[in-house]
């Protein structure tokens, strides 16, 4: 990044010039500064050089998405429906092994294909069948995302494991480790404005609108128990409906997604962007 002086009819300008690559061509962007260089060049710098690259990452989220639909129309309708299946398990897996769940990946790959149910408990084979079930429904149907889809979500989760908070905001105080919650009087506020903040900027690029609504649906926390499984629905509810490849949070790297979650929301968009594009770097050609 650099700083030029122009001239026109005997008056300087300046501006900040960048180069950076996009979609294997070099793209060059100016902002102008003034007719003098600003006290405050360098913050203007560092802003500049944050929009440049969200600019040239949105065009590695396009080749992602454009390979994975080439490929996903290359498949026949079974194929797709094992696809499906097979996200289903191991994003059921990834999701609830984080949130403490004792079912590993084969048995819960047993359990979906051949409804053989391990000894473990009861609970969490429950909230396996349940989860795998949701997340069916959800890559199937594209329905409108609201509130009401939300404790939809949560009720049949956790109906039969949960029912005394199944499909309820909370009415009382969270603590998650160090993290407090907000107030219980706060949130059906917090979840209108939630769904306010969606309506407002769903024109926003999928892959960011997913991670800031995760973002803030986590630091809302508005149920007793669940949140992280339906928050990690709803950045996939975007990311699939927009045509783009799912994000699974592995549970061997849930460490980073929680350091992720608590630096704050640019800082959780710059990891899941980073998670994304690294899992799927072989659609970026």
């Amino acid at each position: 990044m650099r700083v030029l002086k122009r001239k026109k009819r005997n008056q300087e300008y300046y501006y900040l010039q960048h180069s950076f690559r996009k979609q294997g061509k070099v793209v060059t962007r100016e902002k102008y500064l003034g007719k003098e260089v600003p006290s405050g060049v360098e913050d203007i710098k560092k802003s500049f050089l944050e929009e440049c690259n969200k600019d040239s990452l949105f065009g590695l989220f396009e080749k992602i998405k454009n390979g994975f639909q080439r490929e996903w129309k290359k498949y026949p309708a079974s194929i797709k429906e094992k696809f499906k299946q097979q996200l289903a398990i191991d994003f059921t897996y990834n999701t609830n092994a984080i949130e403490g769940s004792t079912i590993t990946l084969d048995e819960t790959r047993e359990l979906v294909e051949h409804h053989i149910a391990p000894n473990k408990p009861l609970r969490d084979i429950k909230e396996t069948e349940n989860h795998v079930r949701v997340f069916i429904d959800m890559l199937n149907k594209e329905e409108k995302f609201n509130n009401q889809l939300i404790l939809k979500w949560h009720r049949e989760l956790f109906y039969e494991t949960k029912p005394d908070i199944a499909g309820k905001f909370r009415d009382y105080l969270v603590r998650v480790g160090s993290y407090v919650a907000p107030d219980w009087q706060d949130v059906k506020k917090l979840m209108k404005e939630f769904i306010v903040f969606y309506d407002k900027d769903k024109n926003m690029h999928p892959v960011e609108l997913a991670a800031r609504l995760h973002y803030r649906f986590e630091s809302i926390h508005p149920f007793g128990d669940g949140n992280g499984r339906v928050g990690r629905l709803i950045m996939n509810h975007f990311l699939w409906h927009n045509k783009y490849p799912l994000l699974i949070i592995d549970y061997k790297k849930r460490k980073s997604y929680y350091k992720a979650l608590q630096k704050g929301e640019d800082a959780f968009l710059n990891y899941f962007s980073r998670r994304y594009t690294k899992m799927h770097e072989m659609y970026i050609k």
